[in-house]
């Protein structure tokens, strides 16, 4: 038994429109900069992953599925994580203006 389920399955339940409306705007953003926001667009598939894992076995539906979702959604982070990291480095450094310097 968990306490307070039903107030867990509504926060999953935001938690996976703030996903669908992030994969939303990685798409957007992506489909303009040659998907050189790959890094965020895993990590929205990543939320929607374990929103939708989390709320599988919340509901006692989801079984093996649920888990093997919270799983893949592991891997999305951890690919995100290592896409952004590449494309850091590869990015030149931002030149500084004399504005910067006075703040």
């Amino acid at each position: 038994m968990i306490v307070g389920r039903q107030y867990w399955i509504i926060i999953w339940y935001a938690i996976l429109a703030l996903g669908l409306l992030g994969l939303w705007a990685g798409v957007f953003w992506g489909r303009r900069t040659a998907w050189e926001n790959l890094d965020e667009v895993l990590r929205a598939g990543g939320t929607i992953a374990v929103s939708v894992g989390m709320l599988l076995l919340l509901q006692d539906r989801g079984g093996w599925f649920g888990e093997a979702l919270l799983v893949t959604s592991l891997l999305c982070f951890l690919l995100a994580l290592i896409y952004g990291r590449r494309q850091a480095r590869r990015r030149p450094p931002r030149p500084r203006t004399d504005t910067e310097d006075e703040r």
